[in-house]
This record gives C-alpha cells, sequence and structure tokens, in this order.
C-alpha cells in the first residue's frame, strides 16, 4: 500500500513518527502551514517557520524514504491578529518556491470579516501563482461555514477543481461535493472523521476527488490513520486498485496542479540504512 498524507502537521511530530509512517507506505507528504498553538507575535515569526517547511521539514523527511511538499498561507485563526497581517504581504516570495504545492491552510476558524478578507486575498494569490487552494473549514457550525467558504471560492474566479475544502463529515460532503471542489477528509482519534465513517461515505459518495488525511499535528492525533483508513476499505470489500486511487493517485492528481509535485527517485523506505538513513543529520560547526 502506498500512501501519499495531503494534510499533515510534520513540524509537530517526531522523528519516531516518521520511521513509522514510512514503514506503514507513507511515501509522501503535504505540510499545510497552521496555527502553532500559541499566539506568534509579529510577522517575522512566520519567516522562520515558512523558511523551515521549505528547508529543514524535507530534509528530515528525506532521512527516512518520504517525500515533502509544503503549502503557505496566514491560517484563519491568525488572519484575525492584526500582528500577523503583514504575512499578507510575505506570502508571494515563498509561493514562487519550489517545493509550495498549494496555497494553505486558507478559510475559516470564526468566519469573522477579517478571515473574509485574508481568505480572498489568498485565493486571488492562488490564482496569480497558478496554484491550488488548501481551504480549511471552521470546527465550528460546520455546515454554514461551507456555505460561505464555497461562495468565497466562486466569486474568486478560482477553478472549483483547483480547490480542496477540508475536514469534511457526513453533514459537508454533498455540499462541498456538488460545487466540484475536491474534497479532504481527516481522520483523528476521537473527533473529525474515523476509518469506519470513511469507508460508508466512499460507499456512498465513491472515490473520485477523495482525499483522506490524518491532518496530525501538536494535539492528539495519529499519522498512521491514513493506513488504517486504507485497511478498513479493504477489509470492507474495496479493491487494492480502490485504496490506490484514495491514498495515493487522487493527491498527486490535486498536487499535480501546481506543476510542481516532483515524485521521481522516490527512496525505498525499505532500502534505507537504519544506522545511517534514520538519524538525523545535523550541521554546524
Amino acid at each position: 500500500m502506498r500512501i501519499f498524507d495531503p494534510h499533515i502537521h510534520m513540524t509537530s511530530r517526531t522523528t519516531d513518527d516518521y520511521e513509522q509512517m514510512a514503514a506503514a507506505g507513507v511515501r509522501a507528504v503535504v505540510e499545510p502551514a497552521f496555527w502553532l498553538g500559541q499566539p506568534r507575535t509579529s510577522a517575522a515569526s512566520f519567516v522562520d517557520y515558512f523558511d523551515s517547511l521549505i528547508g529543514w521539514e524535507p530534509f528530515r523527511a528525506g532521512q527516512f524514504g518520504v517525500r515533502h511538499f509544503a503549502t503557505i498561507a496566514l491560517n484563519p485563526k491568525e488572519a484575525n491578529d492584526p500582528r500577523c497581517r503583514p504575512v499578507l504581504d510575505l506570502l508571494p516570495r515563498y509561493l514562487d518556491k519550489d517545493a509550495v504545492v498549494a496555497v494553505g491552510e486558507i478559510g475559516y476558524d470564526s468566519m469573522t470579516p477579517e478571515e473574509d478578507e485574508a481568505f480572498a486575498a489568498q485565493l486571488a494569490l492562488a490564482v496569480a501563482y497558478e496554484l491550488p487552494a488548501l481551504v480549511h473549514t471552521p470546527h465550528r457550525d460546520k455546515a454554514r461555514g461551507c456555505e460561505r467558504t464555497l461562495a468565497v471560492v466562486a466569486e474568486s474566479g478560482i477553478d472549483a477543481g483547483r480547490v480542496v475544502v477540508d475536514h469534511l463529515n457526513e453533514v459537508t460532503v454533498k455540499l462541498v461535493r456538488d460545487s466540484g471542489c475536491w474534497l479532504g477528509f481527516s481522520i483523528y482519534p476521537d473527533t473529525k472523521m474515523t476509518p469506519s465513517r470513511m469507508v460508508e461515505l466512499l460507499r456512498e459518495y465513491g472515490t473520485d476527488r477523495m482525499l483522506v488525511n490524518s491532518a496530525a499535528d501538536w494535539g492528539r492525533s495519529d499519522p498512521l490513520l491514513t493506513r488504517a483508513t486504507g485497511e478498513a476499505m479493504l477489509g470492507a470489500g474495496f479493491s487494492d486498485d480502490d485504496v490506490d486511487k484514495v491514498l495515493w493517485r487522487n493527491p498527486v492528481e490535486f498536487y499535480g496542479q501546481s506543476g510542481r509535485l516532483d515524485l521521481s527517485d522516490l527512496e525505498d523506505p525499505a532500502a534505507v540504512d537504519p544506522e545511517t538513513g534514520n538519524s538525523i543529520l545535523r550541521g554546524g560547526s
């Protein structure tokens, strides 16, 4: 089973996670820029964070045979903080980078006017830079949040097929499917979706435009739940090809629209020398 996790926050994870993910079949990941758990006090702190997403983290992933890509944005939660708004002016320097395959996470947290403005501005950047967009839906009032999200997407002029609306559930799946956007589902231990619930949605709605991710971060989450979902699909009668489509070909197709998704010469994780390949090399004098 080959797995491409299209939404995972590896900055929050350990090297042990990378090793276990590689052993489970994870060959590539996309890490969206997001909120780190406490307020950032200036735009300058985002510079260091963005630099790590396109520099250090791909290097760290590569030690375990995992290809790492990023999406860059001012996240919805911090779009409400005036100290962070200058980040919008920093984004163009990063959206030109080869390892950046989308603008994201953008969208809504509390559905404020400030989030409206940041969302629209970043969709405009996605259009200007010919990049897909990864959209975060609010954890509260999910249905209204999705309706508002889709309205802003429609107003932006971006092709719906270049947008993935993430963190969906049974309440929002049909609304987003009918919009023409891609559908993202985060599989969590306690909240959001579970492997069994995901299987039922795949039975009802099919495998087209479906992206399954772990969204693993600093909270209670599990980077191996993509694998668990694939196993649940097989146990429910889906074919190996169905699993490969959902866990590999779909994310490759979506992020491939960036023109930057280089998956050539992927190293077989089993071939990594445990004495050298799974130790993080450290620079410095």
